[in-house]
């Protein structure tokens, strides 16, 4: 896997990613994300693309799902994570409990390289999940 960035004046870099994408980093919030907001994206994207499969498979009617990721940094430089938190709002119908928390759980501990990857540098990851029934 590869990406790209190039800076792009001040402190904006324009990252490209292996597939095509095109990514809008700023340090100072004006044109786009800051890079360690872009970490905890990529630790959302994933684990709710395990969360949601995870759920299609077992055959559950998931009609939305929703990753809030909460984070804490360490005070001194570098101001590395310390804490993630991500909490899922399943919605759907007739969702089973027990399929959801087996989907969280699959995703936290076997299936999500980037929440895996970070918990095996020592950050405390954690996880949640509240479920929506829809009619």
């Amino acid at each position: 896997m590869q990406v790209t960035t190039k800076w792009d004046g001040d402190v904006r870099f324009q990252g490209k990613t292996e597939s095509g994408f095109d990514v809008m980093m700023d340090g100072e919030q004006k044109q786009g994300g800051r890079p360690m907001e872009m970490m905890l994206l990529g630790v959302a994207g994933c684990s709710s693309y395990d969360v949601v499969g995870i759920l299609k498979k077992s055959r559950q009617d998931i009609v939305d799902c929703v990753a809030v990721v909460s984070a804490e940094r360490a005070d001194a430089v570098p101001a590395v994570f310390t804490k993630i938190h991500i909490e899922f709002t399943i919605s759907g119908r007739k969702l089973k409990e027990s399929h959801v928390e087996r989907a969280v759980r699959l995703s936290a501990d076997e299936y999500c390289s980037a929440s895996i990857m970070l918990k095996a540098g020592g950050i405390e990851v954690t996880h949640s999940y509240k479920i929506i029934e829809i009619d």
